[in-house]
């Protein structure tokens, strides 16, 4: 009897402000239903932040993203109206948002989480896209993060006491470090088995085909 193949390692690269990221999660996690029993994978999430300098209090979203990559009010509306399209789609809703928010202290929860439980840490990470994406929730806000930690299962005094020291920044900001290193500079980044990269919000389709192909060659 020939021994199971090791799980195919994902790491999953990306920021809770990140809308393509939201998309792309969604997208990966249809494939590997997809995939059923064909493929045993193993999920990380790691840290990225798209705007590490950010105030706590946020910017306006229409100015910030006017600023940083030169959209008109026009580019603007279709890039929400393709990105809404998108995650309905996959069963994802997009609402109104107006701010974009620092996201340093939901990583570190998110670490923290990630000490816990496979499945805490993603529990949480669905908590925080849907609180900033679907109900433009603040998700700088510490009340805001302990109560979504408390929602997933995760202790709020804990989540608390994380918030209120710095507590698993050193961790974050390690890791941050170390994808960008090496040439990880958007989101979100898939990363297979530490080898092949698969950037952006991508269908299904190219998760569940670059899985089955990845699985095929191991075994």
């Amino acid at each position: 009897m020939s021994a199971a193949a090791a799980p195919i390692r994902i790491d999953f690269v990306s920021d809770v402000s990140c809308p393509w990221c939201a998309v792309g999660l969604k997208s990966l996690e249809q494939a590997i239903d997809r995939l059923g029993d064909a493929v045993q994978v193993d999920v990380h999430f790691q840290p990225f932040e798209l705007n590490p300098a950010m105030a706590a209090e946020g910017e306006d979203i229409d100015e910030h993203i006017a600023k940083k990559y030169g959209s008109t009010p026009q580019q603007l509306e279709q890039n929400r109206e393709a990105i809404r399209a998108r995650g309905a789609a996959l069963g994802f809703t997009f609402g109104a948002r107006q701010r974009i928010y620092n996201t340093f202290d939901a990583h570190r929860l998110l670490h923290w989480a990630g000490l816990q439980s496979p499945q805490l840490e993603r529990a949480l990470k669905h908590a925080l896209l849907r609180a900033y994406f679907t109900d433009g929730e603040d998700v700088s806000a510490h009340d805001t993060l302990v109560r979504i930690a408390t929602e997933v299962g995760l202790d709020a005094q804990r989540a608390q006491q994380i918030l209120a020291s710095d507590e698993y920044a050193d961790d974050v900001r390690e890791q941050e470090r170390y994808f960008t290193e090496r040439g990880i500079h958007s989101v979100p980044a898939i990363i297979i088995n530490e080898r092949h990269l698969i950037s952006g919000g991508q269908p299904p389709e190219v998760f569940e085909n670059a899985l089955r192909q990845i699985a095929a060659k191991a075994s």
